[in-house]
């Protein structure tokens, strides 16, 4: 069955002071994602502050959240983000979690040393190669300074074990051209939580989701509702949650939305340099933005 759905890009909370993974608040994140029945989880994305774990805490992270997850439910997807602008690296992780019991692979596209395209696709595929379990490649140039292009994402597509793509140009144009240069079971998943309708429309399966951390089960219901044919039910739901995407992205992913994790008792407000927590004068409109949505949904 092709991925669908809403799949949460994990936060990763720390102690205060930010040396060590608080693994409790990680546990309490889970089965709030469990009890709010997302599809699910992707720990070790840039959400979840990737770059600034080290190897054993990336493996324990992942490993951590899918015990729990399938401990609550055994068909819960977990998507573990193991990239890295390293091959031999990516290589590493994505054995690590294939073996702690890992659905998938996040794959973003290597930062900093802006290989060519043909650099991007021997990187992937000698990946892929090697993989017990499919990837998923993440094209984020905003982040990455380096984006996959048409005709690249088309060979990769043809590899057995990359199945799918989490989108982040922002590029609906660009986006529906991979869904028609692409097999029918090549999965396209949104990265832009505020794009999540429009890309439904135009053969998106679903969405790796920001927004979702703190409000899993509202967000869910645009992608459930969506392919039981409630479009109007979607759209309500959308545009409800889309001033929220707005706020979440009014600094840096994720200093905002871990700050309202923070004000749902979730984790601590806590990031690990160089993030910072989210600034004072943004606090009430982030609060106020939350608020607003939780309000409008529950009536």
């Amino acid at each position: 069955m092709l991925l669908t759905g809403t799949y949460t890009a994990l936060i990763t909370p720390f102690e205060k002071g930010g040396e060590k993974v608080d693994f409790a608040a990680l546990k309490r994140l889970v089965e709030f994602q469990m009890d709010n029945g997302i599809e699910g989880l992707v720990p070790c994305g840039t959400t979840g502050e990737s770059p600034t774990l080290d190897h054993r805490e990336h493996e324990e992270v992942i490993a951590k959240v899918i015990e729990w997850a399938k401990a609550r439910r055994a068909d819960t997807t977990i998507i573990a983000g193991t990239g890295s602008n390293s091959t031999k690296e990516a290589i590493e992780l994505t054995r690590a979690a294939a073996a702690a019991g890992a659905d998938y692979s996040l794959q973003v596209n290597p930062y900093y040393n802006k290989p060519t395209q043909e650099g991007l696709y021997a990187h992937f595929s000698t990946i892929a190669d090697s993989a017990k379990i499919p990837l998923i490649l993440y094209n984020i140039p905003g982040r990455t300074g380096i984006s996959l292009t048409i005709e690249t994402i088309r060979r990769l597509a043809q590899h057995e074990n990359i199945v799918g793509i989490k989108e982040a140009t922002g590029d609906l144009n660009f986006m529906t051209q991979v869904i028609q240069e692409t097999p029918e079971d090549f999965v396209l998943l949104s990265g832009d939580d505020n794009l999540l309708l429009p890309v439904l429309s135009i053969g998106g399966r679903g969405v790796i989701s920001v927004v979702s951390n703190i409000l899993p089960k509202e967000t869910g219901e645009i992608t459930r509702a969506w392919f039981q044919g409630e479009m109007a039910k979607a759209q309500k739901v959308f545009h409800t949650l889309f001033p929220l995407c707005k706020y979440m992205f009014i600094e840096t992913n994720p200093i905002p939305v871990k700050y309202a994790a923070f004000t749902l008792g979730l984790c601590e407000n806590v990031l690990r340099l160089p993030l910072t927590p989210l600034a004072k004068h943004h606090e009430a409109a982030v609060k106020s933005a939350l608020e607003r949505a939780q309000g409008a949904l529950s009536l």
